[in-house]
């Protein structure tokens, strides 16, 4: 079992930056590819970006390129997302997820997965 905790949401103003982070704890976090995804209010739940356990490959929706950050520091088996130039349709519930396979990640269908840190980006 790989338990996953998220923190670091708040309330920022549109351009604006946070960092989010999820601690992970039990199985070698190692091993583990890890993803970001997001859920607003009456929507579905969408990929962020997501880390294979090297680091070595990553992938970013389209709408967050070029202003959100993954990385992971496996020494503290923590997962970052560091998020700038926050926009009002950022905002949702974010959650982090792992999985033995990148690719399982990729798809959504991780095996384990955090409660969610709530990210609200006010205009």
């Amino acid at each position: 079992q790989v338990q996953l905790v998220e923190s670091g949401g708040g309330l920022v103003q549109a351009g604006g930056s946070l960092r989010l982070s999820c601690a992970a704890s039990g199985r070698t976090f190692i091993r583990y590819a890890m993803g970001w995804f997001r859920q607003a209010p009456g929507k579905e739940r969408e990929s962020v970006a997501m880390i294979n356990w090297s680091g070595g490959s990553t992938y970013y929706a389209d709408s967050v390129k070029g202003r959100f950050t993954i990385s992971r520091d496996d020494a503290k088996n923590t997962v970052y997302l560091q998020m700038n130039v926050l926009k009002p349709e950022d905002t949702a519930v974010y959650y982090c997820a792992a999985d033995q396979y990148f690719s399982t990640v990729l798809a959504g269908t991780a095996d384990y997965w955090g409660q969610g840190t709530q990210v609200t980006v006010s205009s």
